[in-house]
């Protein structure tokens, strides 16, 4: 298991396969666009791949990092995709958060081609994909899961089998329904501080350290303080994540539709490729 194939080199995927690296992987890469790695290329010595086929040939294990689900449809599904060109044995690990229902298919799919796959989204964001500490929620079969932990290892350190295929989806999108209220709820103090005249800086300092401390107010109020809105986590990907886990449940779930629409609203005015701390936006317009 030293021979992996990364498909989807992006914000977090580049610190990932970095992490890869590290742990002596042997990484071949692939993405959309070549020209925006040659810097990582060649700073980092990982192969670059012309096609996710070439990508998925003759390795141990692949791992896909992609945007969006009709992204991992095509890399896995498409003529020239992973399911065709794996050879047999390959475990197949989607670290994509996509809709667990898609998960099924693949891992289906995968079985009847001899291969196997195990759904992996992550939460950490970037600053998690860089330090080697993102949490893992995996779907799949306990021993697929024990085969790929070492591979798991190298790149977060909270890996949790969560159940049979599309259980690491359904994870993550509980995940993304707590980040949804926290998230709010940081803009919505952060807000509050600012009318009211306070130090955002000193209530940040208190009130982070009591009951209502969370890795969103640590992390992203600081952020909101300063107007960055640099992306850690797009904003675009936070909407589709919370439009997977809409569709997931006839359950009422009032906070994340309303962050949703917030979030769908602030993305038509142009902030889609900015980071999930731009929601703030929404509340110093209002």
């Amino acid at each position: 298991m030293k021979k992996i194939g990364f498909i989807g080199v992006g914000v977090m995927g580049r610190h990932m396969v970095r992490n890869l690296l590290a742990n002596g992987y042997e990484v071949s890469v692939y993405s959309r666009s070549k020209d925006k790695l040659a810097a990582f290329l060649a700073e980092t010595g990982a192969a670059w791949c012309d096609t996710a086929a070439a990508c998925a040939r003759g390795r141990d294990a692949v791992i896909t990092m992609v945007g969006y689900p009709q992204d991992v449809e095509q890399v896995y599904f498409g003529d020239h995709g992973i399911l065709a060109a794996a050879n047999a044995g390959t475990y197949l690990i989607d670290m994509t958060t996509t809709d667990p229902r898609l998960s099924v298919r693949i891992a289906q799919q995968a079985a009847a081609c001899g291969l196997h796959a195990l759904d992996a989204p992550v939460s950490g964001g970037d600053a998690g994909a860089k330090n080697g500490t993102l949490s893992t929620m995996v779907g799949g079969d306990a021993a697929d899961f024990e085969v790929c932990l070492p591979i798991l290892q190298a790149m977060g350190n909270t890996i949790i089998l969560e159940g049979p295929a599309g259980s690491g989806q359904h994870t993550k999108m509980a995940n993304q329904i707590a980040i949804a209220g926290a998230l709010s709820g940081v803009c919505e103090a952060l807000r509050y501080g600012e009318l009211t005249g306070l130090n955002t800086q000193k209530m940040l300092d208190s009130i982070s350290q009591g009951a209502a401390g969370s890795w969103q107010m640590s992390n992203q109020m600081p952020k909101m303080m300063a107007h960055d809105n640099d992306p850690g986590f797009f904003l675009k990907h936070f909407i589709k994540d919370m439009h997977i886990a809409l569709e997931q449940t006839t359950v009422p779930l009032p906070v994340l539709r309303t962050v949703c629409e917030m979030c769908v609203e602030l993305e038509a005015q142009g902030h889609g490729d900015e980071g999930t701390q731009a929601l703030i936006e929404h509340y110093r317009r209002g």
